[in-house]
């Protein structure tokens, strides 16, 4: 039955129409031969989430959801990041583990407690680790406060930031972080998953802040115990843009090349690591360059925009303002890369005389530090779809703020990018064993 149902999503392509009466067809043939009718309903739900899981998960035609588990789980990639922290360790606890989507990642070659006081999602959890080959899997229908973890050796806890279709209020979360940070007192390496806009202030000394972001998307902050902190910040892209050496002219800044010359794989996880400095968070502060640098949403809530400017051998061109800037093109996985074109301060009447003198192609408008409707400037701008040239150059509005004054800067994308950091090592974080430095640092 699921297969006949999985059938109706990935006969070939076709519209909304089309899916509706393959589905109707199907699903009257089924009905026809004897399957309840909420049976058919269930097949055609699973079929679905399981096409939409895809984009999350390797095997998902193999596993099972629920709309608000698949909405809340994270990706297999993120996944199989964080699991590398707990290498070495052989039994686990997954509380809060919804469908499975981090104890799929923590159970290969393990023992691993699923602990969720949802029954059906636990029980599709069982299923989904099943898949991915577990050692051995226990289950445990309970409140996560009432587990009995002795002789546990990691804990991970995804803590629920919703009870049914309500949200709970911002920051707060069931059960309470406070309580996962102190599991930390019975079981010392403790991972927590917790939302990206988590006050950084309420993690305890000696824990590491991740922010992790899926491309130029900040999908969650992780916080790992003493035992498993590795530093104090770190920023991860889990799918970087692919980096090449084709555009490029080679900068001249010595040691600017990694030893190898050679870029880093499209699609694999790279890490940013350091220490927040509050007397200096975004490095030194200078007028626009030849480049500018549009940093990861992870960098600037890792708050390692000063780090990135330093191995990039850029500059902030407002201390307020994330944006960096440099006179040679360094690519990195952890910032956008544009050419500045023209740097003016912020008038309308004077930016849409520019554009139209350069026969542009496309407009992208990116805001930081200003308020304003981005479409209605867009309007201003180009108020007629004709004043956009065929194969013009792509063109990118930059709404800034510079020595604390409205600046715009018309930027073009860099088309290819190659990596110029001589700590490329440094940078990449994969499934290997991560170092484990003192506590004392």
């Amino acid at each position: 039955m699921l297969a006949a149902a999985a059938a109706v999503y990935s006969g070939g392509a076709g519209g909304g129409g089309e899916i509706a009466a393959r589905e109707l067809a199907v699903g009257t043939r089924l009905r026809a031969e004897g399957v309840p009718v909420g049976l058919v309903a269930a097949a055609f739900t699973q079929a679905e989430l399981r096409r939409r899981a895809a984009a999350k998960f390797a095997r998902a035609e193999e596993m099972f959801f629920t709309r608000a588990g698949l909405e809340q789980a994270s990706s297999q990639a993120a996944a199989e990041h964080r699991a590398a922290r707990f290498a070495g360790l052989r039994r686990l606890a997954d509380l809060c583990t919804g469908i499975g989507g981090d104890a799929l990642a923590l159970a290969p070659g393990r023992e691993i407690l699923l602990v969720d006081r949802d029954p059906m999602h636990l029980r599709m959890a069982a299923l989904n680790v099943a898949v991915h080959g577990a050692h051995r899997v226990d289950t445990l229908l309970a409140d996560v406060r009432d587990a009995d973890l002795t002789g546990y050796d990691g804990v991970f806890v995804d803590p629920a930031r919703r009870t049914g279709d309500r949200r709970l209020a911002s920051r707060a979360s069931e059960p309470p972080l406070p309580w996962c940070f102190a599991l930390a007192d019975r079981v010392a390496a403790v991972a927590v998953k917790a939302a990206p806009g988590l006050a950084t202030d309420q993690v305890p000394p000696g824990w590491e802040i991740e922010f992790v972001a899926d491309g130029r998307d900040l999908k969650e902050a992780v916080l790992f115990s003493p035992a498993l902190a590795t530093t104090e910040r770190r920023a991860t892209v889990l799918h970087p843009a692919p980096l090449s050496s084709s555009a490029l002219p080679s900068p001249s800044r010595p040691g600017a090349l990694g030893s190898s010359g050679a870029a880093l794989p499209g699609g694999r996880p790279v890490s940013l690591v350091g220490i927040p400095d509050p007397a200096e968070p975004g490095g030194p502060v200078a007028a626009p360059g030849q480049y500018l640098y549009d940093p990861s949403p992870a960098v600037t809530r890792a708050g390692l925009v000063g780090e990135l400017a330093r191995r990039l051998g850029a500059w902030q061109i407002d201390p307020m303002i994330a944006f960096l800037s440099s006179d040679e093109p360094v690519a990195s996985p952890f910032a956008r890369l544009l050419r500045i074109a023209a740097s003016l301060p912020f008038d309308v009447r004077r930016l849409a005389g520019e554009l139209r003198g350069r026969g542009i192609g496309s407009l992208e408008i990116r805001r930081r530090g200003l308020a304003g409707d981005v479409e209605e400037l867009r309007r201003r701008l180009l108020p007629r779809r004709r004043d956009l040239v065929a194969g013009g150059p792509a063109i990118t509005l930059v709404m800034t703020r510079l020595r604390d004054e409205p600046w715009a800067l018309l930027c073009t994308p860099v088309a290819d990018n190659r990596v110029a950091d001589n700590r490329v090592d440094e940078l990449v974080s994969d499934a290997r064993p991560l170092p484990r430095p003192s506590v004392n640092g």
